[in-house]
């Protein structure tokens, strides 16, 4: 009688051992997987825990660009804001040229201010920049900064009686408020 060797379960044949449609057996029902050992369950453990890790790092990864996409943005919104205030200052300068009376003929220099200012207006318009409307509207500090506060029978309280500088919108937007004097009554 031939010895049985350790390799060789005693006994059973291949035929036995493997399912009738040649497939394999699940792990599950074939019971604990013999290769587990403590080994093994540490290096699951920290493939899960790399795994989780690498999950979160891409997460993190994604708010930051978000974030970073944002600032980028508002960074280039507010330098257009801020050229635009610039540009609204000479755009008051214009505006005080052409309030002084050069008499009754219309000069050369006066047309050419009124052409400079006209493209400038034109310019601001593009960006979507109007001006506040205040004269004779009713104080609301939301667009509307009084410098001055008067008494005056002829207007109601709070109305608009002088704009001393003009205020404008971007949009929906205050680019910059109205300076105004107000009636007190």
């Amino acid at each position: 009688m031939a010895e049985e060797t350790p390799d060789s379960p005693a006994g059973e044949s291949p035929a036995l051992t493997d399912p009738p449609d040649g497939s394999e057996i699940p792990v599950e029902a074939a019971g604990p997987d013999p290769t587990d050992t403590p080994k093994v369950a540490a290096l699951k453990q920290e493939r899960d825990d790399f795994y989780d890790r690498f999950v979160r790092k891409t997460a993190e990864f994604e708010n930051y660009r978000r974030r970073i996409e944002r600032e980028r943005r508002e960074r280039a919104d507010q330098t257009v804001i801020d050229l635009l205030l610039e540009l609204l200052l000479v755009a008051d300068d214009f505006e005080r040229a052409l309030a002084i009376e050069a008499g009754d003929e219309d000069t050369p220099y006066q047309k050419g201010v009124e052409l400079i200012h006209a493209k400038l207006n034109d310019i601001l318009k593009k960006r979507n920049v109007t001006p506040i409307e205040a004269l004779g509207c009713d104080f609301d500090p939301n667009v509307h900064q009084a410098v001055v506060q008067e008494a005056s029978p002829g207007h109601r309280n709070g109305e608009v009686i002088d704009e001393l500088r003009r205020g404008y919108m971007m949009g929906d937007r205050l680019l910059r408020p109205a300076m105004v004097k107000v009636a007190k009554a």
